[in-house]
């Protein structure tokens, strides 16, 4: 839920921050105050469009911040999160954007740079925002497929599930398919490259760690002066008269005599012994590697050659060797696949095929369980549309297109159904998309119909209303307020509202007031008492002359709501 929003230097709000809690909170105050200025704020803050004329006047930025917290461990904003590389630490996301007076917007994600276009696909999940002309996801024919699968997800999930499975699989043949029946010509010319390719790497007869060995062996021989030299000076200190083996000589015969006459020096005659020896060992082999060097010039030329015949082709198919002869390995594999392209063909339209019944029996299995939920559905919807006192309207879930051997269709990759909510508000009137309904109060109500049924199963954190009960009164403002409760009861709720009814039923408060000084005009938001809310729904009920009657009523309003409520 959104438990904190501040906003800063944005249109008439000087400095604000608001503390959100659960259930329902209900914005109310004059006409101007800047009631929808604040959900202006929120919608700027989860990706919508922004402006310097957003920007206070004098003033170099605006800057609003929002705190969510995440009680669902499996909400969909932490897939979203992880996909775009955000981390939620302890449940928490904190939004954030200031837009400059230039008009420019900074964008940040838990403190981390985001583009607009992340904010608004992660903003998404946090927050959905309806006004009163702003149809948003259950106005929008395109998903509401993806609200009758959330309906019926328990029903659905496993053929759901066994459907993708088979699309995913007839794709990748689908496409494999498209590939070998591309331009004849692209193809030969494909595989005269590729063959000159292959040719080329058989051809040099790669060996794996081939060119750091001849690296080794070049250094050496570029160097060989240098090894000889060492290697003989080596030998000279050691062998020869008066070197080092003479003295190691002379120093054993003297520990020698030491231990012939105290046996305590037997210990030290050995380790002497052993490093005359050990020391005599290592001129023999100076001397063998002295005698196994060669200097070969030509050598150095040929390794020289092989080195730049390696590293044109690392050049071309790879930065090693290994790389080069997977590369090798791969269009010889492909030059198979297109020398056999016929009989491929053959065998991937054979699998199309089988995949493609597969596909259909899914899809029919998927169709089958949606229609059964699509009557549930409908039974739902009228019932909340009969307690909106809207019992003459007709509401249906349409299939527009559903698995059919006969007609020819699409398969997409939830299945092959295409659906569209359709509705008559008016006995004798035809059913029309729902998009097409005219009337800002009965829309309204529609959509509250189907947003207390579809918020228990959408997860969205945060839902705001911003005066979708303009034009309602009486018994329907009455229902109205209950039902914008009971979308409270599983997501938190935020409601810009000029009815009594719909404040009376409120968790929490919210006044905004606006005040000048200074010669500057700022907004106030403040957070009434139990006192304070009766006099507010008071002046909502009479104006700006609150009476005794009004005061009686306004009471006897949030009575009736705590009745409700506790039901």
């Amino acid at each position: 839920m959104l438990q904190e929003l501040s906003i800063k230097n944005f249109a008439i709000i000087d400095e604000l921050t608001i503390s959100i809690e659960e259930g329902l909170t209900v914005l109310t105050g004059e006409t101007g105050a800047g009631k929808s200025i604040i959900i202006d704020a929120v919608h700027l803050l989860v990706g919508g469009r922004g402006s310097s004329e957003f920007v206070r006047h004098g003033e170099k930025k605006a800057e609003i911040e929002g705190l969510f917290t995440l009680e669902d461990e499996n909400h969909p904003c932490y897939k979203k999160a992880a996909e775009f590389g955000i981390d939620v630490e302890e449940g928490m996301i904190v939004l954030r954007r200031d837009i400059s007076s230039q008009g420019k917007s900074v964008c940040r994600i838990n403190g981390k740079l985001v583009t607009i276009a992340i904010l608004r696909e992660l903003g998404s999940t946090l927050i959905d925002i309806h006004g009163q002309h702003e149809h948003q996801e259950l106005m929008n024919e395109t998903l509401h497929l993806t609200l009758l699968d959330q309906f019926a997800s328990k029903e659905l999930k496993s053929s759901l599930l066994n459907y993708k499975e088979v699309f995913k699989e007839f794709e990748t043949v689908q496409s494999r398919l498209r590939k070998y029946n591309e331009n004849e010509q692209e193809m030969a010319h494909r595989l005269d490259l590729i063959q000159f390719q292959l040719s080329e790497i058989e051809k040099a007869a790669l060996v794996p760690g081939e060119d750091e060995a001849l690296l080794e062996e070049k250094n050496k021989l570029m160097n060989f002066e240098r090894l000889f030299d060492s290697l003989q000076n080596c030998y000279t200190s050691i062998q020869g008269e008066g070197r080092g083996l003479d003295w190691a000589g002379l120093a054993m015969s003297h520990i020698e005599g030491a231990a012939g006459v105290d046996d305590k020096y037997n210990g030290l005659m050995e380790t002497i012994s052993n490093s005359y020896y050990l020391l005599e060992e290592a001129a023999g082999s100076v001397r063998a590697e002295l005698d196994a060097l060669e200097f070969e010039p030509d050598r150095l030329n040929i390794i020289e050659s092989r080195l730049n015949e390696i590293n044109t082709l690392k050049r071309k198919y790879g930065n090693s060797i290994e790389e080069v002869l997977e590369y090798s390995a791969q269009i010889e594999e492909e030059i198979e696949t297109v020398s056999n392209k016929d009989t491929l063909i053959h065998d991937l339209e054979k699998r199309l095929k089988s995949l493609e019944k597969d596909l259909y029996l899914e899809a029919e299995q998927l169709s089958g369980i949606r229609k059964k939920a699509a009557k549930r559905l409908t039974a739902r919807i009228h019932e909340q549309l009969k307690e909106l006192y809207m019992d003459k309207t007709t509401f249906e879930v349409r299939f527009i297109q559903e698995p059919s051997e006969t007609q020819p269709f699409k398969y997409r990759k939830d299945g092959a159904d295409q659906i569209e909510f359709y509705i008559s508000t008016n006995p004798g009137e035809p059913l029309k998309p729902l998009s097409k309904v005219a009337s800002g109060g009965e829309l309204s109500r529609v959509m509250l119909a189907l947003k207390t049924i579809f918020s228990k199963h959408q997860g969205i954190t945060s839902i705001i209303f911003d005066e979708v009960d303009t034009g309602v009164s009486g018994r329907v403002a009455q229902s109205i307020a209950e039902k914008i409760y009971q979308v409270s009861i599983n997501s938190q709720v935020m409601c810009i509202s000029h009815l009594p009814q719909v404040a009376a039923m409120a968790d929490s408060h919210l006044y905004i007031a606006k005040k000048s000084a200074g010669g500057r005009t700022s907004t106030s938001v403040t957070s009434l008492n139990q006192e304070e809310k009766i006099r507010e729904i008071g002046r909502m009920i009479s104006g700006v002359e609150i009476t005794d009657l009004t005061r009686e009523h306004a009471k006897e309003l949030l009575g009736l709501a705590e009745s409700i409520k506790s039901k």
